[in-house]
């Protein structure tokens, strides 16, 4: 009979995570993860192509659903705006609170993308996902002019280096190994904090 792969790769699974949590992509050691999954280093690669293959298999789900929920809260936004409606001034917002609680149900995932993920594609991740809300709250600001709500100009710099401000002060639970009480109890806080910014912006 053929042997299980399916116990194996799970094995595989369980070690990698474990080895990538402790030392980082960069000094993962492929025979660590083999000896703890019970196989030969070469058995590895029936299961994953590559150390980096691997180190994504474990992310990438969770990163995917952490976009589709920023996407998410991006449409809302527009579609509350549709009606006339800024954001912050709609029940069931609270974008940061929503951010984080997806990352503290993912947090093994997340801990290896914003903390262990150096020489991998997802290093950049923070700056990716500052670079994209800055790209949203610019299209989101303009539409609000045409809205004809008195948006303030910004300088650009400025603009960059304070939403970059808020994306790392959202990550930055992780960083720190907050609990997911902890982190929850900060998004409420980084939410009390910002929101008044945001809305003078505005103009309100």
């Amino acid at each position: 009979m053929p042997r299980d792969k399916t116990k194996s790769h799970e094995r595989i699974v369980k070690a990698a995570k474990k080895e990538f949590l402790k030392y980082g992509y960069a000094d993962a050691s492929l025979r660590r993860i083999a000896d703890v999954a019970g196989i030969q280093v070469s058995g590895l690669y029936k299961h994953f192509p590559s150390k980096e293959e691997m180190f994504a298999a474990l992310v990438e789900p969770a990163v995917k659903g952490f976009y589709a929920l920023y996407a998410q809260i991006e449409d809302e936004y527009f579609e509350e705006l549709e009606k006339g409606i800024v954001a912050d001034d709609f029940d069931g917002q609270q974008e940061t609170v929503r951010m984080m609680a997806y990352l503290y149900d993912h947090i093994d995932e997340f801990a290896l993308v914003i903390n262990k993920s150096r020489g991998t594609k997802y290093e950049d991740f923070t700056h990716d996902v500052a670079k994209l809300e800055e790209e949203v709250t610019m299209r989101y600001m303009d539409r609000c002019r045409q809205a004809g709500f008195p948006v303030k100009e910004l300088d650009s710099r400025e603009f960059h280096l304070l939403v970059t401000a808020y994306i790392e002060s959202v990550f930055q639970a992780v960083s720190h190994g907050f609990t997911k009480e902890e982190a929850m109890h900060y998004a409420k806080t980084l939410e009390e904090f910002y929101t008044p910014a945001w809305k003078a912006w505005i103009g309100f």
